[in-house]
């Protein structure tokens, strides 16, 4: 009898003896059909073009109508659009755009942050190109999607340690004055009333457009690589290229708009019945960096043409938070994905990173799901941020995180020199903040009452409920998402940086993770380290050094020194009349959980945001800058170099592990990666955890797996994952093809 055969045979059997023999069959199936024998060693990494996304992979080896957007038959011959990240010693890839062109294609941008081309070619060149000693990998240009006051209450900004007001234009405390916070998404409508200041004036600085027209075109046999040398022609007129500041509908979608809204809004005057839409830094810098449509997409590379944007100008500009409420389908480990590689640039170029971690916590059925955290959250670097449900209420207390939050783990992979695919397994998200039924700006054409595309086309959901009469550069709407949770915490992230400018992007990631309040009943990968607390992470930030950051670009601390200013606060807040510990959890070294004092009061070398600590291994990311006459010195960014990191001890003696408390990963044990943040919370506000004797040491770059709580334990073999019963394969969280979009959510009970 033949292998299916038996099958047949064994369905019937299954179905006559119950549910539980049909699902045990179903986890026997799914095992057998997804992962391969140990002998065959994970035979997916063993093909030959190693170097090539498995999307990508996928669809070179289909011979019928292309299904990516990233893929087209342009005169009867199939093209691709990708993205070439290179090793070549030289900052500006000529060798290979020159091979590029020579073959035909197209070389349609220069990524020197990621040191990558965006480039055309026919399909039949692809793998030959991926073989090249200079290419270190291959990606498709994937499409990316927006991953679509009270706020200030509920968030705990409006405390006396934050902000306190005496009406509703007049307050003292931290408002983000002086911090740039760069939105990248569908654009920003600067003359919503939202974005003005105390005098009137537009605290939108710059919109800039980065939808390049000729991938859009499927143009061959161009070449815009250009060297944007400061004060250069060539600087000019690609920055007049792309300047949108004067146009009439900077968000012809609605998305960004809202997102800004929800980061840096500001009180107004608003028409009757309206609400008071404060955001969490209501007098940030707003830099609008659009990349996508009117109708919320937009491709790969013009969000790493963007992020090297916001990197180019940050230290001119100020620009201290990069938001990304968007997401890109990934097959890819953080360690090869473009856009991962485009963030982590960002994070030593100093910016913090935030991003939401997407809307995939169910399945079509409704069955919560995890593995599902989208690009560029799957990051170690980035912030990663899911959504919590505040109930319509002030109080924290009924608050739970929403069952469309992505959870993790990160199931990003690659593969190695033997030839064996490995999972990344990070844990994320980080933290969560309100994102359901959020209230914000919604723009309109600048000079008429022109609907966004959302809001004409989910009026009854989006507008409607809020009863208020549409009103030119004052309309509000409704929104729920991990994309409107993110900019709450990029908000919090710029008060942070205002309270202290000595902050490192991994220390405020830290801070947010340890002041955060862990919900009841939710675990890790549901909620992270908890609930946004902005009362907390301002206090901790302002008890550290302020000049941290130059010390730490300098290499001026060695690992134990004193980096707190001052004593550190008690380890509680009180948020609208409720008392609660922080949570005390920060995660490290992508799936390992530390605690303890010593982590603010001694430096850690994880404080250093060109060190990237994750999946075993540990590497450095720096920054060289561009120089010359009348060029400032360590201002604009020019390339990244990247190799392993050196020597050193990643955290000190002191730090306390609490691996061991959370113990080995189970579902139904709920421990491990399952186990609910408010107990693992709760025994270390007790002195639960094991404080290391001599602390963790790096040595030639690799970083032993001992004391992990992610490891191929939590998934059933290669790609699987157990949850509630349901099997999921990675085919199916993250197929080719599938758009991680968020849709328009009508928000939870």
């Amino acid at each position: 009898m033949n292998a299916i055969s038996k099958f047949i045979v064994l369905i019937e059997r299954c179905r006559l003896r119950g549910a539980l023999a049909w699902a045990l069959l179903s986890l026997a199936l799914v095992v057998g059909l997804f992962v391969p024998k140990a002998a065959s060693a994970q035979a997916l990494g063993s093909e030959k073009h190693a170097k090539l996304a498995r999307d990508l992979n996928d669809e070179l080896n289909d011979t019928t109508r292309p299904k990516a957007k990233w893929a087209r038959d342009v005169n009867g011959v199939r093209h691709i659009q990708a993205i070439v990240v290179s090793n070549s010693a030289d900052p500006e890839m000529t060798e290979l755009r020159a091979h590029v062109l020579r073959i035909g294609g197209s070389v349609h941008a220069v990524h020197a942050a990621v040191h990558a081309l965006t480039v055309q070619i026919k399909a039949s060149q692809v793998r030959a190109l991926s073989q090249r000693s200079d290419v270190v990998s291959v990606s498709p240009n994937r499409v990316t999607l927006r991953t679509a006051s009270t706020l200030e209450s509920i968030t705990g900004t409006l405390t006396n340690n934050v902000r306190s007001y005496s009406s509703k234009t007049s307050y003292t405390g931290m408002d983000g004055t002086g911090i740039g916070i760069a939105v990248l998404d569908s654009g920003v409508m600067k003359l919503h009333d939202t974005f003005g200041d105390a005098g009137g004036a537009r605290r939108v600085k710059r919109n800039v457009n980065m939808l390049n027209a000729s991938l859009a075109n499927w143009v061959g046999g161009v070449s815009t690589a250009t060297s944007l040398t400061p004060g250069s022609a060539a600087l000019s007129s690609y920055e007049a290229a792309i300047a949108a500041d004067s146009a009439t509908t900077q968000d012809a979608y609605g998305h960004g708009t809202h997102v800004a809204s929800v980061a840096a809004g500001r009180y107004y005057p608003a028409p009757t019945g309206a609400q008071d839409i404060n955001g969490i830094a209501p007098n940030a810098s707003i830099y609008d960096v659009r990349v996508l449509n009117g109708q919320g997409t937009g491709s790969l590379s013009d969000a790493l043409e963007g992020i090297q944007w916001v990197i180019y100008h940050a230290k001119e500009y100020n620009i201290r938070v990069l938001n990304l409420s968007l997401a890109a389908s990934s097959t890819e480990s953080w360690q090869t994905d473009p856009l991962c590689i485009a963030v982590r640039s960002a994070s030593a170029a100093g910016i913090t990173v935030v991003v939401a971690a997407g809307n995939f916590g169910t399945n079509l059925l409704g069955q919560e799901t995890y593995g599902r955290i989208s690009s560029p959250g799957n990051d170690p670097s980035v912030i990663t941020v899911g959504a919590a449900n505040f109930k319509g209420t002030l109080a924290r207390s009924d608050d739970s995180v929403n069952f469309f939050s992505a959870r993790g783990p990160t199931r990003g992979s690659q593969v190695d020199a033997s030839g064996v695919r490995r999972v990344d397994n990070l844990l994320k998200p980080d933290l969560v903040a309100p994102g359901n039924r959020i209230v914000g700006a919604a723009a309109t054409a600048s000079n008429t009452l022109s609907w966004n595309f959302l809001a004409s086309i989910y009026a009854s959901t989006l507008v409607t409920p809020l009863g208020i009469a549409a009103t030119l550069s004052e309309t509000q709407m409704l929104m729920s998402g991990t994309s409107i949770a993110a900019p709450a915490v990029a908000g919090a992230a710029a008060l942070m940086l205002q309270a202290n400018p000595g902050l490192t992007p991994p220390l405020v990631k830290a801070i947010l993770q340890y002041t955060a309040q862990p919900l009841p009943n939710a675990n890790l990968l549901q909620q992270g380290a908890g609930l946004l607390n902005v009362d907390g992470a301002i206090l901790l930030a302002q008890a550290l050094k302020a000049d941290l950051s130059a010390k730490i670009a300098a290499d001026g601390y060695s690992s134990g020194q004193t980096i707190n200013a001052k004593s550190l606060p008690a380890t509680t807040s009180t948020v609208n009349g409720q008392t609660f510990n922080w949570s005390r959890i920060v995660f490290v070294g992508g799936n390992h959980l530390v605690s303890g004092s010593d982590l603010f009061t001694k430096y850690q070398s994880i404080w250093d945001p060109r060190l990237t600590w994750a999946s075993g291994v540990a590497r450095k990311r720096q920054a060289s800058y561009w120089s010359g006459t009348g060029i400032a010195v360590n201002t604009f960014v020019k390339a990244f170099a990247d190799a392993a990191a050196p020597n050193q001890t990643l955290l000190t003696a002191g730090v306390v592990n609490a691996d061991s408390l959370a113990g080995a990963t189970s579902l139904l044990g709920r421990t491990g990666a399952f186990m609910p943040a408010s107990t693992l919370s709760s025994w270390l506000v007790s002195g639960s955890g094991l404080v290391l004797g001599q602390g963790l040491i790096l040595s030639e770059g690799l970083i032993l797996s001992e004391g992990l709580i992610l490891s191929e334990g939590l998934i059933l073999s290669e790609g699987l994952i157990l949850s509630e019963g349901l099997i999921l394969s990675e085919g199916l969280i993250l197929s080719e093809g599938l758009i991680l979009s968020e849709g328009v959510l009508l928000g939870e009970p």
